[in-house]
């Protein structure tokens, strides 16, 4: 390809590219000396799975993979003990360094769905910052100022609040931009709210000599809410790890509005063809639920295969269009008993809400059913007195085959 050719292609559903020249300049450099740009990508693993909120970084690294350049797949066991500040109003909880690399291995082994592995390096930067001196880590730290850290938005928050800020939270843009150095990176890939820390690690390319590198800026993926940013902690994400009816539910629920955010940020289909979808669908050629149909097989594919995505549809619509249970489903086996148990505990203690509140919750919005019959009693009780087989529903994806078998006595 060209350079204008590579610079359209990746510059597509970028944030922000700073700069935009520099970039095509090392572009131009690469094809003329055949010599790959060196584009760096860091996760911290302060969790073990991870969501589609990743894999748009991922994507565009895959992007630049197939344009022959070196992906190099950092991993922050190091970084990862300290906890990225960034957006957060108080002071992280440190992760112990076994559960940092416990979450490390699962990263590596999901990230290949993706990623070229044959075409990937993995580095962890613990292999430079476990051995630096005490006087290199000085050194680093003489290289900016506390007025400068203090210029990041979440840091200058806490401050006009009186919420502590600790000084291992200051070192963490450093440490991040001296990986850069380290690796001598040519381009870094984050979100747009990383800004602050991909900047750094061109300032210290430039006092340590080297050419700064390109920060290349991707957007935030809302979560299912279609409103705050994608995170298993909010309880908003879909897992690449999930199950195939899992992922294709999830993406199925999703506002129509935001399907097509998913389609630019979430697949490889062009600008072009995803203005086509949307005009198909406003144009009344193509129903909503068609098209967002579509975009799920499609993550599905991604992350399963053709086959898993197929067979996902199929369930989907067996459960909420001919409104049928599922084909498979948990069992939970228990012996008859004389006494009665209030749902509302029953429906937290098997997993199917995270609190009593919560099922209450969902039993007062009609969002639970016993046979298909909806519950809506807050005090309903559960009568295990005879044998029976009975499909308990929380919600729109939580089901539970509850089978009472005879007691032996």
């Amino acid at each position: 390809m060209t350079v204008d050719e590579q610079l359209k292609l990746l510059s597509e559903g970028a944030a922000e590219i700073i700069r935009l020249e520099d970039l095509r300049f090392r572009l131009k450099r690469s094809l003329e000396t055949g010599v790959p740009l060196r584009i760096k990508a860091g996760f911290d693993p302060t969790a073990p799975d991870l969501h589609l909120g990743h894999t748009v970084m991922l994507r565009k690294m895959r992007r630049f993979q197939d344009l022959g350049h070196s992906i190099i797949f950092l991993i922050g066991d190091f970084t990862g003990l300290i906890g990225d500040p960034t957006g957060q109003s108080i002071t992280r909880k440190q992760l112990s360094k076994e559960e940092v690399l416990q979450n490390a291995e699962t990263y590596k082994n999901q990230v290949f769905k993706i990623l070229r592995p044959e075409k990937t390096t993995v580095e962890f930067n613990s292999r430079w910052m476990s051995s630096i001196s005490s006087n290199e880590f000085l050194e680093l730290s003489s290289h900016s100022t506390v007025a400068r850290m203090l210029e990041r938005d979440d840091f200058s928050k806490r401050l006009k609040k009186k919420q502590p800020i600790s000084i291992h939270e200051l070192l963490y843009p450093l440490i991040q931009g001296f990986d850069s150095v380290i690796l001598k990176a040519d381009v870094e890939l984050g979100g747009t709210d990383q800004k602050f820390n991909l900047l750094m690690g061109r300032e210290l390319q430039k006092e340590y000599g080297q050419d700064p590198q390109v920060v290349f800026m991707l957007p935030i993926l809302e979560g299912l809410d279609g409103v705050k940013k994608m995170s298993k902690t909010l309880g908003n994400s879909i897992g690449i790890q999930e199950s195939p009816t899992k992922i294709f539910g999830k993406v199925m629920s999703i506002p129509d509005d935001l399907m097509y955010r998913y389609y630019e940020l979430c697949t490889n289909l062009t600008s072009t063809e995803i203005f086509k979808i949307k005009k198909d669908v406003q144009g009344g050629e193509l129903h909503p639920k068609d098209a967002k149909s579509k975009l799920a097989k499609m993550i599905v594919r991604d992350f399963h295969s053709v086959q898993a995505a197929k067979q996902a549809e199929e369930e989907f619509n067996r459960i909420f269009v001919q409104r049928l249970s599922p084909s498979s489903m948990p069992e939970k086996k228990l012996t008859t008993s004389q006494q009665k148990l209030r749902l509302s505990k029953l429906i937290v203690q098997w997993g199917l809400a995270a609190s009593v509140a919560e099922a209450g919750r969902l039993i007062t919005q009609e969002a639970v059913t016993i046979n298909k019959q909806k519950v809506t009693d807050l005090k309903a009780e559960i009568d295990f007195s005879q044998p029976s087989i009975s499909v308990l529903r929380v919600g729109k994806h939580r089901f539970l085959k509850v089978i009472v078998e005879q007691s032996a006595e």
